[in-house]
């Protein structure tokens, strides 16, 4: 069966091959999926050297989780970002990008150059280094709140703690910056 084929295919289809080992079928799902994942990734961590180092480690986790993918959607979308979440949660609890799907997979780490990084970024689009900016630019309460449950995805209960403050004022702050940056967005 020919390349062409297999881009007609479900992501129900290309993660069964992907799990009987198909070398296609994985070619496919990581060229139709590498955008998304580069460009969450880039957004969470601003670092294209970071960003290309955990995107490898996502797809390998994807080989080696395949077998037991069960879609919830038609789309897969949210078990690669899923496994890019938890990727990148690992490697942060660690201090380094986790590599152990890859190592599972004997598969060797790739020396970057300048032209791979430069790469990354335009594969992560512009607007990701913008939200960053966006969200910095943010009132610091608020930006606190954003930080602390989107990138580093703790609770409302743990930073409403932390702050010594309600969960509801942690909720209204995370929605108002959120809001912030969406209209920020929407005007460029």
């Amino acid at each position: 069966m020919r390349l062409e084929s297999r881009e007609r295919w479900s992501d129900r289809e290309l993660i069964a091959a992907i799990a009987a080992r198909d070398r296609e079928a994985c070619t496919v799902f990581y060229r139709r999926y590498l955008q998304r994942t580069v460009a969450y990734l880039m957004r969470e961590t601003h670092d294209p050297e970071v960003t290309a180092d955990l995107t490898a480690e996502v797809f390998a986790a994807v080989i080696v989780a395949a077998g037991r993918y069960h879609p919830e959607t038609e789309t897969a979308a949210p078990w690669v970002i899923g496994i890019a979440r938890n990727t990148l949660g690992a490697s942060r609890r660690r201090g380094r990008v986790e590599d152990r799907a890859r190592r599972r997979l004997g598969l060797e780490p790739i020396e970057l150059d300048d032209s791979d990084l430069d790469a990354t970024e335009a594969i992560a689009g512009p607007e990701c280094t913008g939200v960053a900016d966006l969200v910095e630019s943010l009132p610091s309460d608020e930006r606190h709140a954003v930080k602390a449950r989107i990138v580093d995805e703790r609770s409302y209960r743990e930073i409403a703690a932390e702050l010594r403050c309600s969960e509801l004022v942690v909720r209204k702050r995370v929605s108002r910056g959120l809001g912030r940056v969406r209209k920020r967005l929407a005007q460029r």
